[in-house]
């Protein structure tokens, strides 16, 4: 059994819009997720956010509050047949982006990362972004902090 792994997302808004990392599935679909990734031993989840984005968008971020957490149990979820043991408790922290012209591809990129984009959070409903509840939470106002085993 593969431990559980914790993950570090930045939730950077603004103007209505979320900064996220575009990426194409195995059957050429396109998704969206957000920025950040695996926690490192040793290392802080702020310092996770922080490098994370380093890596992925080019750019520093000023790490902001804990929004919320969500637990992903795999086995539970759409995608239970491509990865069945794979657990990830992830949190999503308020990030701000000083600087909007660093954006770039950055050193590290995830596996199959195509590029960012800047989605209108109204649309994020209609639009294959994961987590989708954090999408449905940012909407409401984000009352809980605990979203539980979503997708």
């Amino acid at each position: 059994m593969r431990p559980i792994r914790n993950s570090a997302k930045a939730v950077i808004v603004q103007g209505g819009q979320l900064l996220v990392i575009v990426k194409r599935d195995a059957r050429g679909n396109l998704f969206y997720i957000l920025p950040g990734g695996g926690q490192e031993r040793g290392e802080t989840l702020g310092d996770t956010v922080r490098r994370e984005c380093r890596e992925e968008l080019g750019a520093d971020v000023v790490v902001r509050d804990l929004l919320c957490v969500r637990d992903y149990v795999a086995a539970h979820h759409e995608f239970a047949a491509e990865n069945p043991d794979f657990h990830a408790v992830e949190f999503m922290f308020a990030c701000d982006l000083p600087d909007v012209t660093a954006l770039g591809q950055g050193s590290v990129p995830d596996d199959g990362q195509e590029g960012l984009a800047w989605l209108d959070l109204n649309d994020l409903p209609g639009l294959a972004f994961y987590p989708a509840a954090l999408g449905r939470w940012l909407l409401t106002g984000g009352a809980r902090r605990y979203l539980g085993d979503v997708n």
